[in-house]
């Protein structure tokens, strides 16, 4: 399916990457329709899906056109997100996983915080976890470690410039998100944390990779 690219060029690029998750996917998207904030456009990676994800996008897509729709074959997370950032046109990128939501004033939040420090190339933090706190230590993943210990991708907000800089993500199953805040602290990255719990990261989806123990 073939992009078409708005004129303007939005505060925020919303990353959504969904794999066979058409039963989920209108809670993530609703969310971000109820958002205070309205200056956003959406990205939705299709990594591969065998359901009826495109049918419920192109019902969005109809209502809104600031919902765009891309798929390739399955690739994983990483490739998925980097083939968003690729076609983000945002100022700054961020992400929403198909099985999670938003808060409404989840968007407006991280865009007071970023005109309030505005050297700001990654703002991460603020999430309400929902389900198992707990999940696979990236380096053994036969131990488990608590989500305070971890950085959460979904809660992102990255210059796409600056993300462009690095390479964007790595082609990985798992940790993707960790891999990509060390090497963006290692490439000198002004990072910023918040604690405004309004990412509602679900952690009680069967099939969450964080709760799939062959990883």
């Amino acid at each position: 399916m073939v992009l078409i690219y708005p004129e303007r060029v939005p505060f925020f690029s919303v990353i959504v990457c969904t794999y066979n998750r058409a039963k989920l996917l209108p809670r993530a998207l609703d969310s971000l329709l109820n958002q205070s904030e309205t200056d956003w456009e959406a990205i939705i990676v299709d990594d591969g899906s065998d359901d009826n994800t495109a049918e419920i996008l192109l019902e969005y897509m109809r209502h809104d056109e600031r919902f765009r729709y891309m798929r390739h074959r399955n690739r994983g997370v990483g490739l998925s997100r980097n083939a968003g950032l690729l076609a983000a046109c945002g100022l700054f990128v961020t992400f929403l996983d198909s099985d999670d939501e938003y808060l409404p004033e989840h968007l407006a939040l991280r865009r007071e915080i970023l005109h309030a420090y505005q050297q700001i190339d990654l703002l991460h933090g603020g999430a309400e976890i929902i389900g198992n706190a707990y999940v696979p230590d990236k380096n053994d993943v036969s131990r488990q470690i608590h989500l305070s210990d971890c950085v959460i991708g979904g809660t992102f907000v990255i210059r796409r410039d600056r993300a462009l800089e690095i390479g964007g993500f790595d082609a990985m199953r798992y940790a993707d998100d960790a891999d990509f805040y060390e090497r963006a602290e290692l490439a000198g990255f002004i990072i910023g944390k918040t604690d405004a719990a309004t990412y509602r990261y679900r952690r009680d989806t069967p099939d969450s990779l964080c709760n799939t123990q062959s990883l």
